[in-house]
């Protein structure tokens, strides 16, 4: 059984019978004497990938999700459609890129991730948070802005648009923090 002190980002809980992940949290004490400390969450429904601002009771308890996760691996991208491979039954499923929501844009052919299974069903699949992609196209570099730090823009494969180093092109192969969104390193 979890409680509001077992919140953390990530957190999966149920609510309504539903799977929910913890985006953001914060907690409210209140100044008036015997009124109750509220926990404020941003959670994100695992079946409908819909986002809510929900309050609770501090102490309120909840039921931990029955989800599985299952290695698989990004087979092809078929218009709006996504097919997987599960690596231990070799069983191929799909599901709408919009299911996945902003990580879609990560996923490249033969890519290893997880699928969350939720009562026999796949809700949704995990990208690794690392991934090695190819720079599409990438900004110019500007004489004489070396004296700092400096980043340009670049779009990758996949169509995510990220701040890369002055140094790198179109045409190399980088690695990516899928949840921060942020060049990692020049991969040779």
């Amino acid at each position: 059984m979890l409680t509001t002190a077992d919140f953390k980002k990530g957190l999966r809980i149920l609510i309504d019978g539903e799977p929910y992940s913890i985006l953001e949290y914060s907690v409210q004490t209140p100044s008036a004497r015997g009124a109750a400390t509220l926990v404020r969450a941003k959670v994100r429904n695992f079946l409908t990938r819909a986002v809510f601002d929900k309050t609770f009771k501090a102490g309120d308890r909840f039921d931990a999700p029955d989800l599985q996760r299952r290695a698989v691996q990004f087979l092809y991208r078929d218009g709006d459609d996504l097919h997987f491979m599960d690596t231990e039954s070799y069983e191929q499923f799909q599901l709408p890129a919009e299911q996945l929501g902003e990580s879609a844009v990560w996923l490249t052919d033969g890519l290893a991730a997880h699928a969350i299974v939720f009562n026999g069903r796949v809700v949704g699949v995990e990208v690794p948070r690392f991934v090695e992609v190819e720079v599409i196209e990438a900004d110019p570099a500007l004489r004489g802005a070396t004296a700092t730090k400096s980043f340009k823009d670049a779009t990758v494969a996949g169509g995510a648009l990220i701040k890369v180093p002055l140094y790198v092109e179109a045409g190399e192969r980088i690695e990516v923090d899928t949840e921060e969104l942020r060049f990692v390193r020049r991969v040779s």
